[in-house]
């Protein structure tokens, strides 16, 4: 054999290797393709409107009387609330053992931030600006779900929110379309890892398509109004990436938009979902979301509300039952075809085959004690929230605190309160288990310094009747820490605001306590973005911790006396007043742009437009310098791509994060473009005196928009790119996009040269 042919073996083979995985899984998904065709060819309808519904169990894991017989009769595919593996595995064993097909159900659960061992809030994860510790968080969570028989989570939640009066603000990403879609690809490769069937996994849901996070006055369930541009170009990215990253399944929202309702809107579930996008898992409405298509009027009774729906696309229907009640019906009047019946029951089957469910139905108990609450878990929500606090303010290096101090003050009831540490959507966690920021503080400390507690008022604060005992605690100790902010309960489903002030009288309190004349520092715990004006003047120092999790009082506690040096920004603009919503910081121009001067322009008489703490804020116990930013290239063509760095260094005395963020502003475009885009970021660490290059790559997703004719294109042009620390400030260059032509092709005696 020649040594030309010994080469060409060798490529084979080494082409053949690389290849059969791929061939693998292309045999995997028709194998699948072909049980699913066989197990519809065998199936009643009322059994295949048996795999459409969905239906609640009780809130402590049991499920409901009526379910095992429907199981048995193949009348129910899923189950919501139902965990446990004793619960699970009963009520499977009737699905894969009695029922006629063996079909086995999906048993979901709202794992929003930790199943047991519970994360701090979404947002707060937000905050960390880092999608390693977030897909660290999710894997977490889908290890301890999935062991405990839970094999489908109804997260991530991937709505872009700009209105911090919208309680559901605290279970997403923030204000950023970029942020957001790198966070959706963190959480579903966290949950669903490189194949959902893994017995420490499980199947993500992008939630809640599309706009929810846009609901009118910043009111839950409210409608929506939202054009097609700001669609694709805000709300639509966080969802496509997790499409990207292989997510399992969509939920349909609660909200009408532009007209449909979310869970009737073939334009999202079937156009852009599935057409444009080639999604081939399954959408599942959310609760009773099919039946409430009669509130909005958009439905004559419940058999249209289940055609509009499924006709729409939302295969699967959670706790109403009108597809069940109706279908049958609604095929014999020719109303819904059977091709529209038989292809929801396919994309389920689809999510339950490539979940393993058919092979491993039953969950192990052995594997639900050892994961639950186990100490690798607890170290990694510990090191979540250290990652997720946000230094808002931080003058004369108020913080850290020394932990010498022969007494410390520690004031409001929040500092005290496990149920309200763990936030809202606590998924299967217990306020026991979590640990506050007093009783972390007593642990940190040594018996030397005295630690002296004041409510100074209950949560909602309404009377000040305790402030004259919080104020005296203050005076006798070296140091407060006073904690302030929002209960759990004032955030999530439900829980929309009038107001971002500080609930009560609680600024009222950080009023006395200010005047007691005593070295202070403001923690905040909230689920939304507040309107701290006075805390922000004249508080010296303020930190934002969210609802850090079931060890967030650690994390808290670590950082206040400086062994966790905060590195996390804003992943949402904090305004000055309640009056500014929405306020964003990559809105669009105007024609008047704001003018101190200049009565005319686009401002407010009585507070400024800009707001309290921008997007992407945040201070570090350590100061950190930007220099040098290099681009590649002056000139790019319209498919091109580019790459750009700055160097970051540690210019103070202690180790610390900085997120080094990119935006871009298109200098001129067919359609009006925001001041600024988020297009890069990346968190690094570095030791004092390290200096770090960074480098970005910006291509054609980057430069490109949608234009009037909803085209995504790069037009030619100038772009300004700005480097920093915050949506404001930064340094600053620009570059040009040209429109490469394709060479004219010279034609002469017939021939093409």
């Amino acid at each position: 054999m020649s040594k030309a042919q010994r080469m060409s073996l060798a490529l084979f083979l080494v082409l053949n290797i690389l290849a059969a995985p791929v061939a693998q899984a292309q045999r995997a998904r028709r194998d699948v393709e072909r049980s699913i065709e066989a197990l519809l060819a065998r199936m009643t309808l009322e059994e295949k409107l048996g795999q459409l519904q969905q239906l609640d169990g009780h809130a402590d894991g049991r499920y409901k009387d009526e379910q095992p017989e429907l199981v048995r009769k193949g009348l129910l595919g899923s189950t919501l609330n139902v965990r446990g593996v004793r619960n699970t595995n009963e009520l499977q064993r009737i699905a894969v053992e009695e029922s006629r097909l063996k079909i086995p159900l999906i048993f979901g659960f709202d794992v929003i931030h930790g199943y047991r061992t519970i994360f701090p809030v979404p947002l707060a994860e937000a905050s960390s600006w880092d999608p390693a510790s977030v897909e660290r968080a999710a894997q977490v969570a889908a290890a301890e779900s999935r062991a405990a028989g839970v094999h489908w989570t109804f997260a991530p939640m991937l709505d872009i929110a700009r209105d911090a009066r919208w309680g559901r603000i605290v279970e997403g990403s923030g204000e950023d379309p970029y942020l957001g879609a790198a966070l959706a690809r963190a959480r579903v490769r966290g949950f669903q890892g490189a194949d959902y069937s893994a017995p420490d996994r499980v199947v993500a849901c992008a939630k809640h398509w599309v706009a929810y996070g846009a609901a009118e006055g910043g009111r839950d369930y409210n409608t929506t109004e939202v054009s097609e541009t700001t669609l694709r170009e805000i709300y639509f990215p966080p969802f496509r990436a997790a499409v990207e990253a292989g997510v399992g399944t969509f939920m349909s929202a609660f909200n009408d938009l532009n007209g449909v309702p979310t869970s009737a809107n073939p334009f999202t579930l079937t156009r852009v979902l599935r057409g444009e996008w080639k999604f081939d898992g399954f959408v599942v409405s959310d609760y009773e979301s099919v039946k409430e298509l009669m509130n909005h009027k958009l439905a004559d009774g419940e058999a249209d509300a289940a055609r509009l729906a499924l006709g729409a696309g939302v295969d699967m229907e959670m706790v109403s039952r009108l597809y069940n009640k109706h279908g049958a019906e609604l095929l014999r009047q020719n109303r819904l075809t059977r091709a529209e019946i038989d292809e929801a029951v396919r994309r389920i089957l689809r999510v339950k085959f490539r979940a393993g469910l058919f092979d491993n139905p039953y969950a192990d108990e052995a594997r639900e004690r050892a994961a639950l609450m186990n100490p690798e878990h607890q170290r990694a929500t510990r090191e979540m929230a250290a990652r997720s606090l946000v230094l808002l303010k931080n003058e004369r290096e108020t913080l850290p605190l020394d932990r010498n101090l022969r007494s410390l003050a520690v004031v409001g009831a929040l500092a005290d309160s496990q149920l309200d540490m763990i936030g809202s959507w606590s998924g299967d966690g217990r306020k026991e288990d979590a640990v506050t920021l007093l009783a972390a503080l007593r642990a940190k400390l040594s018996p030397r310094t005295e630690i002296k507690f004041a409510k100074g008022c209950d949560a909602p604060c309404a009377s000040g009747e305790g402030f004259d005992e919080a104020v005296r605690a203050a005076r006798e100790s070296d140091a407060t820490v006073v904690v302030l902010g929002e209960s759990a309960d004032m955030s999530g489903e439900a829980a929309s605001r009038s107001s971002l002030e500080l609930p009560g009288r609680q600024t009222d309190l950080l009023k006395a306590i200010h005047a007691a004349g005593k070295p202070y520092v403001v923690v905040l715990m909230n689920g939304r973005p507040l309107t701290i004006n006075w805390a922000a003047e004249n508080s010296p120092a303020i930190l934002e911790t969210w609802f850090a999790g079931t060890q967030g009082g650690h994390a808290v506690a670590d950082a206040l006396f400086g062994d966790v040096n905060p590195g996390g920004k804003l992943p949402v603009t904090f305004p000055r007043a309640v009056g500014q919503i929405p306020l964003y910081y990559n809105h669009k121009r105007t024609g008047r742009p704001s003018d101190a001067n200049n009565k005319y322009t686009s401002k407010y008489l009585d507070v400024a437009w800009t707001p309290l703490f921008p997007f992407g804020h945040g201070l570090s116990y350590t100061q950190f310098r930007l220099t040098g930013l290099q681009l590649s290239a002056a000139r790019i063509p319209a498919d091109g791509r580019m790459t750009l760095s700055v160097e970051v260094e540690n210019t103070g005395r202690r180790a610390g994060d900085e997120v080094v963020q990119l935006y871009l502003t298109d200098a001129a475009s067919s359609v009006t473009r925001p001041v600024k885009e988020l297009k890069g970021f990346e968190r690094v660490t570095l030791r004092p005196g390290e200096k770090r290059r960074v480098q970005f790559t910006l291509a054609p997703e980057h430069l490109g928009f949608y234009d009037r004719e909803m085209r995504f294109r790069v037009e030619p042009g100038a772009f300004t790119v700005t480097v920093g620390n915050s949506s404001e400030g930064g340094l600053t260059s620009s570059f040009e996009v040209f429109e490469q032509r394709t060479p004219r092709r010279r034609v002469s005696s017939g021939r093409v040269n």
